[in-house]
């Protein structure tokens, strides 16, 4: 093998059930399962080469070459682990690029590593089924397993020791409910001070609430599975709902605190809650930072955005529909 390319094509997801924090750090073996829907009109793109002339792997994001820290390093280990699983060892040339901001609660990971995976393994040669890549990965990010599938997604927690059987599955593809929309709402798209991998050992090893959040999730994972079949969404938003409050409480109950909301957060939430209390069905959901998706269907986002015109702090907002799953494409990055 001289030199192969191949690019592809991943969404970002947005965990209806949360996943937050791992039984196994070094593999990312989360403690619970997590459902997620993937998004369209947000994306990662990645191309990956390997050649035989490369002396070392390189990485540049969004038109900067990446010259250390922790991104480049989690990006030579996805790509060590897949040179291991297909038995070549060529140096890599990996380009990238997202259309949303990066690491501000908006699930970059997920699909950076997914995109990373599907053509890092494509410009291999190493051949393996959706669920296979979903265990490589996971081992990325953990969200990004989910973002190997379109539409909604589990991803299971699995009780192997080695996390063979931690792996995403589909629950059903992105047209099973056309009309659901996942309203992002960006009021901050700077970086948050403390990532999410720092942030769910910090929970695990010091929130009193973290037990008691891994039972609940359990639960919430299950039924939320038949109101999505469903496509019951007044259910399918209250569970998500308060699964994300749930996960916040474990994180605010932290040592140290863990407060990734800010002001424009709560306010949000504040007018999200009065629209509820005037009969629109709308939900919402948090992840590990201030930004704010909107659970929704299509007949209602134009009267929602018309009722947040009034918020000014609101820096971007993005209306998605459930998405396809990473899938590789013709036009590389370079």
């Amino acid at each position: 093998m001289n030199k192969i390319k191949a690019t592809a094509i991943a969404h970002p997801n947005i965990a209806l059930i949360k996943y937050w924090g791992k039984r196994n750090d070094e593999l990312k073996i989360p403690t619970v399962s997590s459902i997620s829907v993937t998004l369209d009109n947000l994306y990662t793109k990645t191309t990956v080469e390997f050649n035989e002339k490369f002396e070392e792997d390189k990485f540049s994001l969004n038109d900067k070459t990446v010259t250390g820290g922790v991104v480049l390093k989690r990006v030579i280990e996805l790509l060590d682990l897949i040179r291991k699983h297909s038995k070549k060892n060529q140096f890599a040339k990996v380009v990238s690029e997202n259309n949303f901001p990066d690491a501000a609660g908006l699930a970059s990971s997920s699909s950076a590593f997914a995109a990373l995976t599907m053509a890092g393994c494509n410009a291999i040669g190493y051949g393996i089924n959706k669920k296979e890549m979903s265990i490589i990965a996971r081992q990325g990010s953990g969200s990004a397993c989910r973002s190997i599938f379109g539409g909604f997604v589990e991803w299971k927690k699995g009780k192997k020791d080695d996390g063979t059987d931690s792996f995403a599955e589909q629950i059903a593809d992105e047209k099973h409910w056309e009309d659901f929309r996942i309203i992002v709402l960006i009021v901050n798209p700077k970086e948050k001070k403390i990532k999410s991998t720092e942030g769910m050992k910090i929970s695990v090893n010091s929130s009193e609430l973290y037990e008691a959040w891994i039972k609940a999730s359990e639960n919430d994972a299950g039924k939320i599975k038949q109101y999505l079949l469903e496509k019951n969404l007044t259910e399918t938003g209250k569970i998500a709902e308060q699964n994300c409050l749930r996960m916040h409480s474990v994180m605010i109950s932290s040592d140290p605190s863990l407060i990734y909301w800010n002001p424009e957060t709560v306010t949000l939430i504040d007018k999200i809650q009065a629209m509820q209390s005037n009969g629109l069905d709308l939900h919402f959901t948090i992840d590990a930072g201030p930004n704010i998706k909107i659970i929704c269907q299509e007949k209602d986002v134009e009267k929602i955005l018309n009722c947040l015109e009034q918020a000014p702090f609101i820096h971007d907002f993005v209306v998605c529909s459930p998405g396809k799953g990473a899938e590789i494409v013709d036009d590389h990055l370079f």
